[in-house]
C-alpha cells in the first residue's frame, strides 16, 4: 500500500478503510448476475468479454469510458408490442420512452449492486443523453446492438434492428461496462430469428430498406429522426431564414411546430419506426403472423401504409420518388440533408 503523509494516515476515515479486510474479487458469478439483473427489471441478460473479436471496434471507446473494462453485460427489456404497432404514434413514442426509462433504471440498480460488491462499473445511457460534443460523429459510448449480438441475445434483422429469439425486435438494449470477468459468457446465436419476410421493406415510408438488404441510412435518419439532432437544426435554420412570422408559418405547418414543441418539452419523437412495428419475428411474437398472414397484413401493416402524414426526404434522393409512387396518401416535404 502506498505510504501516506502522516496527516492523511491519521485521518479517521483513512484508518477505518485501512483496517478493513480487502475482499479478493474473482470472476462475477453468471447465475448471480442474471438473478440481480432480472430482479432489477431486465427481461434477459448475457455477458461478453471485451476481447471478443466482434467487439474490436468498441474497445477504444469502452476503455476511454471505463479504463480496465474486461466484460460487457448486455441487458434486454421488452416493449409492449401493440403500443409500438399502432398508427397513433404518440402511443408508440410513449412506449419507446417508458421502456427506455425502465432499462436505464434497471442498469442503474445493477450498477449499484456490482459497485457495492467491489467492482468498477458504469452504465452508459441506453437512449439519450449521449456524447453530443462528438456530433455529427459517433455520439454513443458503446454500441448496444453490437454487444447484444455478440452476447447471444439476438441477431440483426434485414431492418437493422436486433431480433431477440423470444421477444422479437420489440426490445430496448443497454450495456454495463465492468472491470471483471464473468464466470460464463453468452454465445452468438447459431441462427437468425429474422424471417426475411420483407414486411419492413413494405412498411418503410422512405424506402430506406431495400429488398436486397441494402440500407439508406440518410433516408431513414431524415424522416424517422426529424425531431432529433440535425432535423432540429434544420427547423432552427428555417426560423432564422424566415423574413417574419408569416413567412415562417408558410414554411412550417402548425402541426409540425406543435410536434417539435412536444419533442422539445417532453422527449424527442420518432416519426415512423414502422420497420420495428411490423416485424413478426420472435417465438413470442410469431403466432398471429403464422395463423393468418392476411389478417396480420390488414391489421398491422396496412394501417401504417395508409396513414396520411408528412414524410421528410432529402433533396434529390430516391426517397421522394418512393413516397410518391408507393404512398399516395402521404405528403412529401423536402428538407435540408440530414447527416
Amino acid at each position: 500500500m502506498t505510504k501516506l503523509p502522516s496527516r492523511i494516515a491519521a485521518h479517521p476515515s483513512v484508518r477505518a478503510v485501512q483496517g478493513r479486510d480487502k475482499p479478493e474479487l474473482g470472476p462475477i458469478d453468471a447465475a448471480w448476475l442474471r438473478e440481480i439483473c432480472l430482479a432489477a427489471g431486465a427481461d434477459d441478460v448475457a455477458a461478453v468479454p471485451l476481447d471478443h473479436p466482434d467487439l474490436a471496434g468498441e474497445r477504444k471507446y469502452v476503455l476511454e469510458a471505463l479504463p480496465g473494462t474486461r466484460s460487457l453485460v448486455s441487458l434486454v427489456v421488452r416493449m409492449n408490442r401493440d403500443n409500438v404497432r399502432t398508427p397513433a404514434r404518440s402511443v408508440a413514442n410513449q412506449e419507446f420512452h417508458r421502456s427506455g426509462e425502465i432499462i436505464n433504471e434497471a442498469a442503474h440498480r445493477i450498477t449499484r449492486i456490482l459497485q457495492d460488491a467491489g467492482h468498477r462499473v458504469i452504465n452508459p445511457s441506453a437512449t439519450f443523453p449521449m456524447e453530443m460534443d462528438r456530433f455529427p460523429g459517433r455520439i454513443w459510448v458503446v454500441a448496444h446492438k453490437t454487444v447484444a449480438v455478440a452476447a447471444g441475445l439476438g441477431a440483426m434483422g434485414v431492418h437493422r434492428n436486433v431480433i431477440h429469439p423470444r421477444f422479437g425486435n420489440f426490445v430496448l438494449l443497454a450495456t454495463l461496462l465492468v472491470d471483471a470477468e464473468v464466470s460464463e459468457y453468452g454465445k452468438p446465436l447459431d441462427y437468425n430469428p429474422c424471417l426475411e419476410c420483407k414486411l419492413c421493406v413494405a412498411a418503410c415510408p422512405v424506402g430506406a430498406i431495400a429488398k436486397d438488404g441494402a440500407f439508406d441510412a440518410a433516408a431513414c435518419a431524415t424522416h424517422n429522426y426529424r425531431e432529433f439532432m440535425s432535423g432540429f437544426t434544420d427547423w432552427v435554420a428555417t426560423i432564422a431564414d424566415s423574413e417574419d412570422g408569416a413567412d415562417f408559418r408558410s414554411r412550417v405547418t402548425e402541426s409540425e411546430n406543435a410536434s417539435m414543441w412536444q419533442s422539445l418539452s417532453f422527449k424527442a419523437n420518432y416519426k415512423a419506426a414502422y420497420c420495428m412495428a411490423v416485424c413478426p419475428a420472435g417465438e413470442d411474437v410469431l403466432g398471429p403472423y403464422l395463423q393468418d398472414r392476411r389478417e396480420f397484413l390488414d391489421t398491422v401493416l396496412r394501417p401504417l401504409q395508409d396513414k396520411p402524414e408528412t414524410i421528410y426526404v432529402n433533396p434529390g434522393s430516391p426517397a421522394k420518388e418512393h413516397v410518391e409512387r408507393r404512398f399516395p396518401r402521404k405528403t412529401v416535404k423536402v428538407v435540408n440533408r440530414s447527416r
